[in-house]
């Protein structure tokens, strides 16, 4: 079991529970449609923004397999994005990882500091053998962002699904523990 009641500091960050003071911050990014572009939900309204705000303010531990521990990244008291961390499997010690970053963050290594810190909670405190991520084929910055982590391209699946109305293709990536423990970032 993980939970995070704390906020957890990098250099630059802390990643901590999303509260209910956020909302603003969530919605300048979560409305976005550079954002939206590439998850399966369309930009925020206001509305849709409050209500997963309140569902986020709960994800704050891996109890069991299935559970998404969901984090805030905050840059000087302001979330400009989240990173998570889902407990796949128990049996077989998986999780797997993803981020989203405003923007106007984009180019400043926020989105790699972040993500080190969650591949790091997988691996050094939950135990985990093996992490995944992944995105979607077009998306450069996130599979160049797995590539830097030291992830392992191990599947493109090529118009895999119906992805906001056009086929959509897919890339996943992974790391075990012990190339994370070999790596420069462990």
């Amino acid at each position: 079991m993980l939970e995070i009641t704390t906020p957890l500091r990098t250099e630059r960050l802390q990643l901590r529970p999303f509260a209910a003071t956020d909302e603003t911050a969530m919605l300048e990014f979560e409305s976005h449609p550079e954002v939206a572009r590439y998850l399966y939900n369309e930009p925020r309204t206001p509305e849709d923004n409050a209500r997963t705000l309140a569902e986020r303010r709960e994800l704050t531990a891996l109890r069991k397999e299935g559970d998404t521990l969901l984090l805030a990244v905050d840059l000087d008291g302001t979330a400009i994005g989240y990173v998570l961390l889902t407990w796949l499997s128990e049996q077989h010690r998986q999780g797997e990882f993803g981020y989203v970053m405003n923007p106007a963050h984009h180019g400043s290594g926020y989105a790699t500091e972040a993500a080190v810190e969650m591949l790091r909670l997988g691996f050094e405190s939950l135990g985990l053998h093996r992490i995944i991520g992944r995105c979607d084929a077009r998306n450069e910055a996130s599979y160049r962002l797995m590539e830097r982590l030291g992830m392992r391209r191990e599947a493109h699946f090529v118009e895999s699904e119906i992805f906001k109305g056009v086929w959509g293709s897919e890339l996943h990536y992974a790391l075990l523990e012990a190339e994370w423990r070999a790596s420069a970032w462990s």
